[in-house]
Parts: structure tokens; sequence; C-alpha cells
């Protein structure tokens, strides 16, 4: 006997990539269980699918900042003293990326890339442990959005949300819809699409000099003078992010979707001030804000 559940969650998160860089991504799960039938004659209670295995997908994965960690770029260090964890991704031409922040806004996926299959495989190994005896089988499907008009993968941190949105690298796969005068504007979606194709977004006042940060080694010997530092402190602990100028955007707001909505909206403004502009854009799967100039 099967039991499957379509759309079970949206993961949204980030990945390090060695030829993308840092890139944001939502993807939707679908999971079908097999077994026999329990005294209840079910395999599983839809009420304990939906709430146990979309808990473990999101506490393993949502809103965090996954590693191929058997990739060779990837150098992970703990801190001794503290739950900090260094991470050097030592991509080559000046575009490498450093981070160090609290355990809990990684994920370590032991393969040499972040995939479907291999999230696939890491999520699996997890959700196993925690299904009933009668429950002999596991598909997760991960896949994304359908989206025929044009989209952009971004990844920023909200340093005053109060949940996992805090952590300073995670992301979303989010489409886009510009409106000039009234009409759908399609030179205009493709200009954010690729403006912010494989983008982190940062706020200004969270730029940083390289004394304030806690620098890993490796870190100490790049030449930084190309990249862009952010550093913030929040309550899950202190987020730190070095990563390329050319693979970043700054703001001069919260990277919160409502703000990004409206800097759309006052860029393309100040470009045609004769004309009216509405933004609808998304963050992630089927939400977003709506913003005007």
């Amino acid at each position: 006997m099967q039991l499957f559940v379509n759309d079970l969650t949206v993961m949204d998160f980030s990945y390090l990539c060695p030829e993308r860089g840092m890139v944001g991504e939502s993807w939707i799960v679908d999971v079908i269980l097999d077994g026999g039938l329990n005294e209840e004659s079910m395999v599983l209670d839809f009420s304990k699918v939906k709430k146990q295995l979309k808990r473990l997908i999101d506490e393993h994965v949502d809103h965090k900042l996954l590693i191929p960690a058997e990739h060779p770029y990837s150098q992970i260090t703990h801190d001794s003293l503290t739950d900090q964890v260094w991470v050097d991704f030592n991509r080559p031409h000046g575009r490498s990326i450093h981070l160090y922040c609290p355990a809990e806004a990684y994920a370590f996926i032991y393969a040499e890339q972040i995939s479907m299959d291999s999230v696939s495989c890491y999520l699996k190994e997890i959700i196993a442990t925690h299904l009933p005896q009668n429950v002999e089988g596991l598909t997760l499907t991960l896949r994304c959005e359908e989206i025929n008009e044009p989209y952009y993968h971004y990844t920023h941190g909200l340093k005053k949300h109060e949940g996992n949105c805090q952590r300073i690298a995670h992301g979303h796969r989010s489409r886009v819809k510009v409106f000039v005068d009234g009409t759908l504007d399609a030179d205009a979606q493709q200009y954010w699409s690729r403006r912010w194709r494989d983008i982190y977004i940062g706020t200004r006042e969270d730029l940083a000099s390289e004394s304030a940060l806690h620098l890993s080694e490796m870190a100490k010997e790049k030449d930084l003078s190309s990249h862009c530092l952010f550093r913030y402190e929040s309550s899950q602990g202190v987020f730190e992010l070095i990563i390329a100028e050319t693979e970043s955007d700054l703001v001069d707001t919260d990277s919160t979707v409502e703000c990004l909505a409206q800097f759309m909206a006052d860029e393309l403004k100040s470009v045609q001030p004769e004309k009216s502009f509405m933004v609808q854009a998304y963050e992630g799967v089927g939400k977003g804000a709506i913003a005007s100039a």
C-alpha cells in the first residue's frame, strides 16, 4: 500500500555552487510512503505526515545554506569556543565565499554538489529514523515550480526577524511581474530577472570592515578588496558573510520582499519618471508583495 502527499512543503534555502556561487532556491516536496496498514487501517495518519515530515524537512533544510561538504572548494571549520562554524568556499578568480555563522544556519550535504538527488538522500536518511515500523519505504520528489515568465534566484538575511529568516544566507527562486502604466511589461521583468540572477541582496548598514569580522585562516590569505563584507548579530547569534561584489546588490533598507518590491518600483520610476509602475515580487512559491511608484 502507498500513501502520497503532494505539495507537502516548500523549502526556501540557498546553496553553494562552484559555477554559480550562492544560489537561492525554492523546491516543492512531494512524498510517497510504502507500507502495511497499522491498527487504524492506515499507512500513516495524514495529519502526522503533514506535521512530522514537514517539521523534519523544515528543521534540516528550510532557511539554511546547503554546503557540498565533499567538494574540493569546501573547507569547514568549527570554532572550538562557540557554536559558530567557518565555511570557506574557495572559488577561483576572486569569487571565493566565506561565512562565519551559527551551526544551525547550515546543512552539510556529504556530496560533491548540491542537487535534488543529493538533498533527497540527505532528507530520506533523516526522515527514515522517525517513521513507524509499518512504513517500509519512502520516496521524496523534489521539484521546482513551473514558471513560464521571468524569475530570479536571490539570497538574503533578515536580521530583525525572530525566526529562521534572520540567517544571513537563505534564499528563494522567485517570479516577478512588472506593470507599466497598467500593462504587463516583459522588458522590465527581464531586466530584474537578469540583474538578480544568482545574487546576494545585502543591506548597506550591514557592511563591515575586515577588522570587524572573524576571518578564517583561508580568508585572511585572500585579497578581499573586490568583495562585500557583511556582519550583523541577531537572536540566533553572529552572522558574517564575504562574497564578491559582482555577485551582490545593495539596498538601503532591509531585504524583506516588501522592501525589495518597493526598491524595484522606485528604481524603474527613477529612469522613467513620467510613467507609473507596479511590481508584484514573489518570495519563493505563492507569496510575495506588491508595491507601486
